[in-house]
């Protein structure tokens, strides 16, 4: 963990760099004022439990008031109803247990008892992704975002969903999961250390942590979110990560944990390693604020962890981010049923549940929302070359050599225009 890792200098020097475009004070003020809101959101999350998270159904997101897309974009989660036909859903469920039956070399965790699957191009995942409707849901929510600046962003379409090629999981009742805790993804260090990431902090960064929108799209597009080379990690931008119900999942059987509310998360991670506490992390004082100060005295990052040659995170923990009250408020997405879809920002932070007290599968496939930029369509080409070839996504490490799959999705999977677009295919004219 990071209290066990020597940093680098340069990361307390970088530190340095980012606190001399404000002042103390600022700063300082902003970091109680943070506090202070999250000492009410905590306890409002706490209380409504699941109900905190929206809900809607697909036939309405076009009729959605104002007031409802507000709510939608404050809490950065979402459970879409009804994307696709609940016997659809349930039926890709079933080849999918039939696939992982006819091949048992395909790669899984835990590797005793394969329920994570690290599977990319089944036929079920090659149709769940080019479903017309689950395309419309994910350009749905990449238009949440938005250019404050009003200029027109050469390449970049909203409207025009791409296709991430991702894994599934299958996951049986009983057992213990523990390699999902809280974290947020797209990005560790490199939010702090990426200047184009940090620009989309900017304001937090400045002592204007409400003038903060985690849906401004401008600096995201050039932002490095992986500047060591860690396998596994997503180059492409994802507005919203998500998945695709293909059983019934209630809380408590294994299903995500969200912490619903973006622009607070953001602004209490981001500012977290500016400040520490004066009392011990154990004590009942903890939560007030005058028991923290303003501190660049060392180059950690609270949460961060040092990965291979790279670093992982953010991962905060009730220890290290105590205000976010993470035991209460890691709260269970609603119940759901074949065909819901579950979105969450892509600075959610996020958790699976460790138990599965259930009686039944809980599976999904991992489907997110990705909008059309010049970074995105140039991984998609690249994914379609491999999509052709069966081969491992651009992403993710490469097949064994020799290695195949009975029962692959293909070509002829996906038919209409806007999934043929979506994965970078061409679309034959009659």
């Amino acid at each position: 963990m990071s209290d066990c890792y020597t940093w680098p200098s340069r990361f307390l020097d970088l530190k340095h760099k980012i606190v001399s475009a404000t002042t103390e004070e600022r700063l300082t003020a902003s970091w109680n004022d943070i506090l202070s809101e999250l000492a009410k959101r905590t306890a409002e999350i706490a209380e409504a439990g699941p109900d905190f998270i929206p809900q809607v159904d697909f036939a309405d997101l076009e009729q959605l008031t104002p007031e409802k897309i507000d709510v939608i974009r404050h809490k950065g989660s979402i459970v879409i109803r009804g994307v696709v036909e609940t016997q659809t859903a349930s039926g890709w469920k079933t080849e999918l247990d039939e696939f992982v039956k006819a091949n048992p070399q395909a790669e899984g965790l835990p590797e005793h008892n394969k329920q994570f699957f690290f599977l990319y191009w089944t036929r079920p995942q090659v149709q769940a992704r080019a479903h017309p409707n689950v395309l419309k849901a994910t350009a749905w929510l990449n238009n949440l975002y938005h250019v404050k600046s009003g200029r027109t962003l050469e390449g970049v379409d909203l409207s025009v969903p791409l296709t991430y090629a991702d894994r599934f999981r299958i996951r049986h009742p009983g057992g213990h999961w523990s390699n999902f805790p809280p974290h947020v993804d797209s990005g560790a260090i490199e939010r702090w250390e990426d200047e184009n990431f940090r620009r989309c902090f900017e304001d937090i960064l400045t002592g204007n942590w409400r003038q903060h929108d985690p849906y401004e799209l401008e600096h995201r597009l050039n932002a490095r979110s992986l500047l060591y080379a860690r396998p596994g990690q997503a180059t492409v931008f994802r507005t919203f990560q998500g998945w695709l119900a293909m059983s019934e999942t209630a809380p408590t059987q294994g299903t995500l944990q969200v912490f619903p509310d973006v622009q607070l998360s953001n602004a209490y991670t981001i500012l977290r390693p500016f400040f520490s506490p004066t009392v011990p992390e154990n004590s009942p004082d903890i939560l007030d604020p005058k028991n923290w100060k303003f501190d660049v005295s060392s180059a950690d990052f609270p949460g961060i962890i040092p990965v291979g040659c790279g670093y992982g995170g953010p991962l905060p923990t009730p220890q290290l981010h105590p205000h976010l009250r993470l035991e209460e408020t890691m709260i269970s997405v609603p119940k759901v049923s074949p065909g819901d879809m579950v979105f969450w920002h892509c600075d959610v932070v996020h958790s699976v549940e460790t138990e599965h007290t259930g009686t039944t599968d809980s599976a999904v496939m991992y489907i997110g929302a990705v909008p059309k930029t010049p970074q995105n369509l140039a991984y998609v080409v690249k994914q379609a070359e491999t999509f052709l070839a069966g081969q491992n996504p651009p992403d993710f490490s490469k097949l064994e050599e020799g290695t195949t799959f009975v029962g692959l999705g293909g070509e002829d999977d996906i038919k209409e225009p806007i999934s043929r677009v979506a994965m970078g295919l061409p679309i034959e004219v009659a």
